[in-house]
């Protein structure tokens, strides 16, 4: 199916719009900078001054050999970055895994050489960021391939509740799921807050946020507006089509559903269906969404599901580090 407007398809939209994880290495600038602010300061707080059990026990600048072990399964996610870390004080890194890679219990995510204190001192900071990216890639795919079981239109995305920032974002692209807004500067998306100070009716609000946003489409990857109500949800996208009546070369047009149950969704999608709307609009799922739900918000139709659980409650992947 095509949307007004553009020779692209609601999936190749969708994918446009939230699925930008490939740009996170760390060859991007932009990115380096992210990971070393949090990386580096993480370690400067473990170590500061100086790693004094390490020191006690005179364990010295011997060499040594240690290993990064699953303790369960999932997806490995912070291999690059962990060597990134870990190189800089001398430590040698030989990757097993490479980020993405599904990992069986008692797999072995990388081997590493340095001298011993080192890799002592390093191997918390190192183990919290490969567990954490690890959880984030791990539930995020298991999400979307439960997601896609039931409605395999619909993708899982995360949202910008990212403790980590951009290595939040990178794990979730990692697991397969969509990134969403990398940060404030790259798309528009207009949320509650933002219509309460344009309007008091929602419907009233959406037509002057999307009118005033529409002047800068071209430089957003996509506009998105927040409604919680049928009648806000047929407001904004009559907006967006008569906008994109005037503009062929739009860029992706979002609806964010947000805190609206499943078959109150249904209900919308077959109001938008109804009055030829829904061509032009695609549809975000949000608010509360988890493992216990996702699939029947899948089943309602939406292009996609967002879950800020996926990078505040994601719980850590079990791994170990062991000496040789």
């Amino acid at each position: 199916m095509q949307s007004l407007g553009t020779s692209l398809t609601r999936e190749e939209q969708v994918k446009l719009s939230f699925f930008r994880g490939n740009c996170l290495h760390l060859e991007n600038p932009d990115y380096l900078r992210a990971a070393s602010a949090i990386l580096d300061e993480l370690l400067a707080e473990d170590t500061r001054p100086r790693d004094l059990t390490v020191a006690a026990l005179e364990i010295g600048s011997e060499r040594a050999k240690a290993r990064i072990l699953a303790k369960e399964p999932g997806i490995a996610a912070g291999i690059a970055e962990y060597r990134w870390l870990v190189s800089r004080a001398g430590i040698l890194v030989t990757p097993l895994k490479k980020d993405g890679d599904r990992v069986a219990r008692h797999d072995a995510l990388l081997e590493m050489e340095g001298e011993r204190g080192t890799l002592l001192s390093y191997e918390r900071v190192g183990l919290n960021l490969l567990q954490r990216m690890s959880g984030i890639a791990t539930m995020t795919h298991e999400l979307q391939e439960r997601v896609q079981r039931r409605n395999p239109a619909t993708f899982v995305v995360g949202t910008r509740k990212t403790p980590w920032g951009l290595l939040d974002k990178r794990a979730l692209h990692l697991g397969g799921g969509g990134t969403h807004r990398l940060g404030l500067g790259d798309a528009i998306l207009v949320k509650n807050n933002h219509l309460t100070l344009l309007a008091d009716r929602e419907e009233e609000a959406v037509r002057v946020a999307l009118q005033r946003a529409w002047k800068f489409r071209e430089k957003a990857v996509f506009i998105e507006v927040e409604v919680r109500s049928k009648a806000g949800a047929i407001a904004a996208a009559q907006t967006f089509r008569e906008r994109r009546e005037e503009d062929s070369a739009a860029c992706p047009c979002w609806l964010l559903l947000d805190n609206i149950a499943p078959d109150e969704i249904i209900l919308i999608l077959r109001a938008l269906r109804s009055d030829g709307l829904l061509d032009h609009v695609l549809i975000e799922g949000s608010g509360n969404i988890s493992e216990a739900n996702a699939e029947e918000y899948a089943a309602s139709g939406v292009d996609a599901v967002s879950s800020g659980a996926l990078t505040h409650s994601a719980r850590a992947l079990d791994l170990s580090q062991r000496l040789q």
